[in-house]
């Protein structure tokens, strides 16, 4: 094997790493901005999340991770749609948090 075929085979290799772990994390969101949700008795709107930024940040043991930022949508009334933010650090949860909203009981 020559050290093209290496070099491609490690690429995809790292490409293909770097997809499921987007993909795990992504579920995590989703999961964390439904239950959010839930929580506060709001509609979670299009059941997903988007990614609207991503940078590198060290975790709490020091290490260089990925930190993402997924939005998503949720409605109280069923007439607007607000939006909320999921913050991941690594595979964990930064943080996750809600527009203001108006409480219609």
């Amino acid at each position: 094997m020559d050290f093209t075929s290496l070099f491609c085979l490690l690429l995809l290799a790292a490409l293909l790493w770097f997809w499921l772990s987007g993909m795990r994390v992504l579920e995590i969101a989703r999961k964390t901005a439904r239950e959010k949700c839930a929580n506060a008795d709001v509609q979670f709107l299009d059941d997903s999340v988007a990614c609207i930024k991503m940078q590198i940040a060290r975790n709490h043991a020091g290490r260089r991770v990925l930190r993402r930022t997924y939005r998503f949508e949720f409605t109280e009334t069923g007439n607007t749609r607000i939006e909320g933010q999921v913050i991941m650090l690594g595979e964990g949860i930064e943080s996750a948090s809600m527009d203001p909203y108006l409480i219609l009981h």
